[in-house]
């Protein structure tokens, strides 16, 4: 058997480099490869080039070598974006300045692939993919990609690295061949995960046959954090190393690997979508999450249930006395209060159908105000008998708000919710202002109700209902209404949602039966995994076309 070590993407990180040589020696590594982009990032480009030598690591060139040798003034990475590209030119200005005409003549001489035959293996070694030494190969493109640069090999294993992503696959060529594709991260900054470690490739040869694993490389992160700030290099590329997520050259990232990462979005171009007026601050860090701005926000829906005393015309998710209960169940609903605190959500909207209907929702409310802001959407008719027994244990609950529906006046309410409807929900505010619980309300405009929302701000007025706490909303074309707004994941900022059948994009419209569209899960995805999917699916929507969908607000 012969086991090679391979890495790629030194960055100026003599410290990780130094760490890669002898990991590699400790798990008897026969040889040692580099696949290129030696510069780039960190600050000590000059100090790779002898310790290459010491350690007999065997080179193939990646674009910065052959820019650099050919001295261009560019690095040819293959970035697209502007600010991608802006970072790009910083690092290898500097690794420019800073690489002796000696390593620049001494890259020249370095092949941009590497083919031999080990262990009756066919080995190729690139930088980017065998279609161009900037190729990014990410995991995420599809079968046709993936068999396409496979076919242009034609080898057993191909070792590239560019992304600075590790992934290892095996990908069934046109020919019938199959070739084990081992992508072996980069030494210069960590894989955009959260930890400092970074990674390299340990490949085994033998009879023929090819096995490969990622290895997880510890190294003094910390003298090359303090390097790269010794030399004034930006700071985004010191916290990168410090922190293990990237918060530069992040446009280049496809949907899906960039939804894993902390960051998604450069500020300014959630500034340019969001409408900001002015330019950031240069001490702001570049990029920003998704996730708890203004296109994401940090608010999580919970359905209880769907059934309804009432059977509005319009409802967005088609509840009705008649429809399948679907019930969340109390153990659910505090696990998802649990999760909800450790994955960042700030806000908890309970809904339903009609939540309370469903005989524990004291016992969810008080558990969820333990931990979160919560607002409970309810159609204020319901507050009698044992339900307001139960309800007086809320009587001035910190952090508890009730949102009741009142579409404009009576006879518009009471034209799609049903004959006295009004009266008993305004009834039901006047019940929770008496229990010190705040009160909001959200009127859906219909026909019928259209103008009619400074009238009923001042009706509320005199039940104790600030107008900042009334908004109008537009009627949506989701559930049981065929006319309105329209509410989908390319034209509506998200809101994740959650079901006892699952996850959706937006609680207007989280119904299986009535809006598939908009699923993102069932209830055995978590929580982490369903707020992933929301900003890739996000990323992708927004690669289509840049633009910046509608928020539409449910609640006040």
């Amino acid at each position: 058997m012969t086991r090679l070590a391979v890495c790629g993407g030194t960055y100026s990180n003599p410290y990780a480099l130094r760490a890669f040589a002898a990991d590699a020696a400790a798990h008897g590594a026969d040889r040692l490869f580099c696949l290129g982009d030696f510069g780039a990032y960190g600050a000590e480009p000059e100090a790779i080039w002898p310790l290459l030598s010491e350690y007999a690591v065997e080179c193939v060139a990646g674009n910065y070598e052959v820019a650099i040798g050919s001295r261009q003034t560019d690095c040819g990475c293959g970035y697209t974006d502007d600010a991608d590209n802006a970072f790009a030119q910083i690092a290898y200005d500097y690794t420019f300045a800073h690489t002796s005409e000696a390593f620049a003549a001494w890259m020249r001489t370095l092949p941009v692939e590497r083919r031999e035959t080990v262990e009756g293996v066919d080995l190729h070694l690139v930088h980017g993919s065998p279609q161009a030494v900037n190729d990014f190969w990410w995991e995420s493109l599809d079968d046709d990609e993936h068999r396409a640069r496979v076919d242009v090999s034609g080898a057993d294993v191909v070792c590239c690295t560019h992304s600075g992503l590790p992934w290892i696959r095996r990908v069934t060529r046109s020919d019938g061949g199959e070739t084990l594709v081992v992508n072996v991260g980069v030494l210069g900054r960590p894989a955009n995960d959260g930890t400092r470690r970074v990674r390299y490739a340990l490949v085994d040869l033998v009879d023929g046959g090819a096995q490969a694993q990622v290895v997880a490389l510890d190294y003094d992160w910390q003298a090359q954090a303090a390097s790269i700030r010794a030399a004034g290099l930006p700071e985004s590329f010191a916290e990168a190393v410090e922190t293990g997520w990237w918060t530069s050259c992040l446009e280049i990232l496809p949907p899906a690997e960039r939804s894993r990462g902390r960051f998604q979005l450069y500020r300014s171009v959630l500034d340019r979508l969001a409408g900001a007026p002015e330019p950031v601050t240069t001490a702001e860090r570049p990029v920003v999450p998704l996730f708890g701005s203004a296109l994401f926000p940090a608010r999580l829906w919970v359905y209880t249930n769907f059934d309804c005393n009432l059977a509005c015309s319009y409802c967005s998710v088609g509840s009705s006395p008649r429809a399948s209960p679907r019930r969340l169940g109390l153990e659910r609903f505090r696990a998802l209060v649990d999760d909800a605190v450790a994955e960042g959500f700030t806000e908890l909207y309970v809904t339903g159908g009609e939540p309370f209907l469903e005989a524990d929702l004291v016992e969810m409310l008080l558990y969820a105000t333990e931990h979160l802001t919560t607002v409970c959407l309810t159609n204020g008719m319901l507050y009698r008998g044992t339900r307001l027994r139960q309800l007086h244990r809320l009587a001035g609950r910190p952090g508890l708000t009730l949102q009741t529906s009142l579409d404009g006046s009576e006879a518009a309410h009471d034209a799609h919710r049903g004959r006295g409807s009004w009266a008993r929900a305004l009834a039901g505010v006047d019940v929770a202002r008496d229990l010190d619980l705040p009160v909001r309300v959200g009127m859906t405009e219909t026909t019928e109700s259209a103008g009619q929302g400074e009238p009923l701000r001042d009706l509320l007025a005199g039940h104790g209902v600030d107008a900042g706490q009334v908004a109008v909303r537009p009627l949506v074309a989701r559930g049981n209404s065929t006319s309105g707004m329209l509410v989908d994941d390319a034209a509506t900022v998200p809101e994740l949602t959650a079901t006892a059948d699952g996850w959706y994009w937006h609680p207007a419209g989280a119904d299986r039966a009535t809006s598939p569209d908009l699923v993102l899960g069932g209830p055995e995805v978590s929580m982490g995994e369903a707020r992933r999917r929301v900003v890739e699916r996000f990323l992708r929507l927004r690669q289509r076309d840049g633009s910046l969908p509608t928020i539409y607000q449910c609640a006040v």
